[in-house]
């Protein structure tokens, strides 16, 4: 907080005459005000005597693949949208294949082309760098989109920035590419940080039209171990799974 010092005339005269430095006025900050950040939160519409309903999303960010979730999905023929990366198409082609011979399973969606957040002001989040201007927020984004479709995939129609935290004005940018934002409404595994018991109870707290959000490409983790208990629970409790493309609500959006 920036304090003005107020000085009399006496004051002043009575400074000077004893050799006292007379304070000069502090300038003005210049330090930039931290932007608004918005976090979408996003739910898939209920559908009245279907039952309960929820989409399961996973980040792929970089890395390898968590074979623990990917066999479950698959085993179990349960969809769900992954989002991707161009650094993880990289390295995880063969699990890329599976991903793609299984189309009625997985939506492939963009999560940005080098895992920068998608915010464009320079900052950091999490101890990333954003993005930090218009154009470079939409260098990531399209960046993302082209090595899917090199891959392979079909273009996609959902983006969700590294930290899933945006600036009003990047989100506007991103829609104006033909993307709608991917929020959530339940943080599966809080970044594949929490533990399987952890993540579990998360899975647990699920109500019909919830989104999950998890991470697909921690396969070291103990987290991937409860988000496969997670989606055992809900699939034994009779939820049905559904991928963002079949069925969602417009976006809405907390602020931070």
């Amino acid at each position: 907080m920036m304090t003005t010092l107020r000085f009399s005339g006496l004051a002043l005269f009575c400074a000077a005459s004893i050799g006292a430095a007379v304070p000069t006025p502090a300038k003005p900050s210049t330090v930039s005000p931290k932007p608004r950040l918005t976090e979408p939160k996003l739910t898939i519409a209920q559908v009245k005597d279907e039952g309960p309903a929820v989409a399961l999303t996973f980040d792929a960010c970089m890395g390898k693949v968590d074979d623990r979730i990917l066999d479950t999905l698959v085993e179990n023929r349960i969809p769900s949208t992954i989002f991707v990366t161009a650094r993880w198409l990289k390295h995880n082609a063969a699990a890329f294949a599976v991903m793609r011979a299984n189309p009625d399973l997985f939506e492939i969606e963009d999560h940005g082309e080098n895992h920068v957040p998608a915010i464009d002001v320079p900052m950091t989040i999490f101890g990333i760098k954003t993005a930090g201007s218009s154009e470079a927020v939409a260098a990531e984004v399209e960046g993302g989109a082209e090595a899917i479709m090199a891959a392979g995939g079909e273009r996609p129609v959902w983006f969700r920035g590294a930290t899933a935290k945006y600036t009003p004005s990047a989100i506007a940018e991103i829609q104006s590419l033909g993307y709608r934002v991917a929020g959530y409404s339940i943080n599966g595994d809080s970044g594949s940080l929490l533990g399987a018991s952890g993540v579990a109870r998360q899975y647990h707290r699920a109500k019909d039209g919830d989104v999950i959000i998890s991470h697909i490409n921690q396969p070291t983790h103990e987290a991937g171990e409860g988000v496969v208990k997670g989606i055992l629970d809900l699939k034994a409790r009779g939820f049905r799974f559904v991928r963002l493309k079949d069925r969602t609500e417009p976006v809405s959006g907390k602020s931070f």
